[in-house]
């Protein structure tokens, strides 16, 4: 299984349930010391193997090698979750186009690069799993978030077509949508009784995984939520403080 983003609160939790299965694993993220740490701890918690591959994500030039070198170290690969990205701070992306690039290089570009490639690999093979985390914030653009959402939105659509694409391969695609989790990247955001905890999505994401849907928000409410906004008339919308 190869991991990207493996550093992410959320990943590591999955990583965690997946360890425990004896899975081999291949670690992706910008940090190599916390890396290691992760790495050391999968694999005290019985994973078969880990190794790490350390890199910014939004090398997109690399990701060939990136895929190389994890199919090089596991033999192949089974499954992959991609895991990755950044909460930004949505008043400064509407001040700053360089920002709101950023942004969406790494949420948004460097997903659809890595999918591709992870795509084409597994059509060629006739089997595996690609799940990526994505977000409720891409089902609507809401003025508090609508960069984020985006972006959100767009890996979201691109799914949808590589999900057609790759079902007559036996190759499931899965789109994750998690609603509000805690973990260090929304720390500055005051929490509710909407936020889950990294523990219980990272156990939803392995369940999702091992009986493989297309679409699964985290927690299972946020499916409910979410159809209610959807439904919301854009002239009321748009007055709306979301």
């Amino acid at each position: 299984m190869l991991i990207i983003g493996a550093t992410s609160e959320i990943a590591y939790e999955t990583g965690k349930l997946f360890a425990a299965e004896r899975a081999w694993l291949f670690l992706v993220g910008r940090h190599p010391e916390k890396l290691a740490a992760v790495a050391d701890d999968l694999q005290v918690r019985g994973a078969g193997r880990v190794e790490i591959f350390s890199l910014d994500l939004t090398e997109l030039d690399r990701h060939q090698e990136l895929l190389a070198k994890a199919t090089e170290a596991l033999g192949g690969l089974d499954a992959v979750l991609i895991a990755h990205g950044t909460l930004p701070n949505q008043r400064a992306c509407e001040q700053s186009v360089p920002d709101t690039m950023k942004e969406f290089a790494t949420n948004c570009l460097s997903v659809i690069s890595l999918v591709t490639l992870l795509a084409n690999y597994c059509e060629q093979q006739r089997y595996g799993s690609i799940a990526v985390i994505t977000s409720v914030a891409g089902d609507r653009g809401r003025r508090s978030n609508y960069v984020y959402g985006a972006a959100k939105g767009a890996v979201d659509l691109f799914l949808q077509g590589v999900r057609s694409r790759l079902a007559n391969a036996g190759v499931s695609v899965i789109t994750i949508k998690p609603g509000f989790v805690d973990t260090p990247m929304t720390a500055a955001l005051p929490k509710n009784a909407l936020f889950a905890s990294a523990h219980a999505v990272g156990k939803g994401i392995y369940k999702a995984m091992l009986r493989p849907k297309d679409v699964v928000y985290l927690p299972w409410f946020w499916r409910w939520i979410m159809a209610i906004v959807k439904v919301v008339p854009e002239s009321l919308f748009k007055r709306m403080s979301l």
